[in-house]
């Protein structure tokens, strides 16, 4: 608060412990209590929740650990990193992947 001066406003999880003191230290702040507002984590792990969603739930750790793995694997395939190639190159790529997927499939109906 030294540095930047007093916040407009702060965003907390709802733990009502925190009332008292930001009332304190930053009376003029807009205080919001929101579950996962500004947590940048939790965020990074939205399309791993939304997949866990699907599926009705992880009954573990080691089962979700199980199709991490395995989605992990062929999500490098089937989504390149867009942010280090042209779009012809993005294109050619995802193009290829399907090729192989199609391949694969093939085969295992064979």
């Amino acid at each position: 608060m030294a540095r930047f001066g007093d916040p407009s406003v702060v965003i907390t999880d709802k733990l009502r412990s925190y009332i008292k003191p930001i009332r304190h230290l930053a009376p003029n702040a807009d205080h919001r209590a929101h579950k996962g507002l500004n947590n940048l984590i939790e965020g990074a792990h939205q399309p791993t929740r939304k997949r866990e969603k699907l599926m009705g739930r992880f009954k573990s750790p080691r089962q979700a650990q199980r199709f991490l793995d395995a989605h992990d694997q062929i999500n490098v395939v089937f989504r390149p990193r867009r942010c280090r190639m042209s779009a012809n190159a993005y294109r050619q790529t995802r193009s290829d992947a399907f090729n192989l997927w199609y391949g694969y499939a093939r085969k295992m109906n064979a």
